[in-house]
């Protein structure tokens, strides 16, 4: 399992076309991916409960990732994130 904490580097955060292409990403791997933010976990894969966050730029939010891939879906994730991809 890996576990990072990531400042958001979106500039519009993470709103509700955001969070979809966030959900999107997670989706493609195998693993078990969350996101936690203020005590509060949700999937990664869940649009309605990423909406839940309401995550903004600069914010730091925990990702985990647990599964066969969780290396290559915590640098997607992660890359996303950060406005790099």
């Amino acid at each position: 399992m890996l576990k990072k904490t990531i400042t958001i580097g979106l500039s519009s955060g993470l709103e509700a076309r955001p969070v979809a292409m966030l959900v999107q990403i997670a989706s493609q791997y195998e693993s078990v991916i969350y996101v936690e933010r203020q005590n509060t976990r949700v999937n990664a894969k869940s649009i309605m409960g990423m909406m839940t966050l309401g995550m903004g730029t600069g914010e730091q939010i925990t990702v985990s990732a647990d599964g066969a891939d969780e290396m290559a879906a915590m640098e997607g994730i992660e890359s996303y994130l950060l406005g790099t991809a």
